[in-house]
């Protein structure tokens, strides 16, 4: 039987470096980066990979849906807003070490759990639900509680809701805000994707060991702490374990490195991988993804990753 991965989020126009005053063009964002890492990594007749999102009416909504529609990803439970554009971002790269500028307070993506109705129906079948502190921050706060109400339906049936904070302060109104925006995720959660860095200094977690313990504490009962080039801090199962990372180096470009992560360690869960396993593909995975540039790579090689020989 066929499982259903279900991915909430804004996908937006990227617009990278092309050298010469030249920028490229290309389709982007946390959440489709990562349903586009789970589409190159699974057998599309054993998963159905699903965007659940809102779009304009306008060319660029339409080149959108059809860049989704190419890769193989379901778009129908995709939304539309007439009148309203999609959202767009600037990359600045310093060395292989990014920057974002972003144009996205108008977007359609903002009005995407708008009706709970289509909610309900977009998770109704899922085996897997992903979003991200994203998700969360560009919605207004009804709409976060239509969310919450679906979600908290997918967690009782038992299906697996995956929750990465991906930490942009600027989205949020308030630290405060910010921090309980995303313990409110966390509670929605069955399998935690932090990382090190970004929530340690908004937590205060001293050790990644002190950021399960705190996620923990929420209900959630599988955490992954990612942190770079460092090894990541697994909790499943009843153990602890730290799990190292694939050694890159001279990395290109680190965009979409969290959400390529995020990727290997779902597809693997999905295909009954034991944690452990899913956090080895999903190391893997990223360091693939930081050898070439932008936040996405070619599905061909996402695939490559897969049938290497264990590390």
């Amino acid at each position: 039987m066929t499982k259903v991965f279900a991915s909430i989020g804004e996908c937006m126009i990227e617009l990278a470096d092309a050298g010469g005053g030249l920028y490229r063009r290309g389709f982007a964002g946390d959440t489709l980066n990562t349903a586009w890492g789970v589409r190159g990594l699974t057998d599309p007749a054993q998963v159905s990979v699903r965007y659940v999102t809102r779009v304009g009416d306008d060319a660029a909504s339409e080149e959108m849906l059809g860049f989704f529609s190419r890769a193989g990803i379901d778009t129908s439970h995709v939304g539309r807003v007439p009148g309203r554009p999609v959202g767009l971002y600037m990359i600045a790269l310093q060395g292989f070490e990014r920057s974002f500028t972003y144009w996205r307070d108008s977007s359609a993506a903002r009005l995407l759990a708008a009706d709970l109705g289509a909610l309900r129906a977009a998770l109704a079948d899922a085996d897997c639900v992903y979003l991200s502190g994203i998700t969360l921050a560009i919605l207004p706060p009804e709409h976060r509680g239509n969310l919450f109400a679906a979600l908290a339906e997918v967690r009782e049936r038992g299906a697996m809701i995956a929750f990465d904070a991906n930490v942009r302060l600027r989205l949020w109104p308030s630290l405060d805000a910010l921090r309980v925006g995303l313990e409110e995720g966390y509670r929605a959660a069955t399998i935690a994707l932090p990382t090190f860095p970004d929530e340690s200094e908004l937590f205060g977690d001293a050790s990644a060991e002190e950021m399960v313990v705190r996620i923990a504490g929420y209900g959630v009962p599988e955490i992954v702490v990612k942190d770079g080039a460092e090894p990541c801090t697994l909790q499943a199962e009843g153990r602890i374990e730290a799990i190292p990372a694939v050694r890159v180096a001279e990395p290109l470009d680190t965009t979409g490195a969290g959400d390529s992560f995020n990727a290997g360690y779902l597809a693997a869960r999905l295909a009954g991988q034991n944690p452990a396993e899913a956090v080895r593909l999903a190391h893997k995975v990223a360091a693939r993804v930081i050898c070439s540039r932008g936040a996405l790579i070619d599905m061909t090689a996402l695939r490559q990753v897969t049938q290497a020989e264990p590390a």
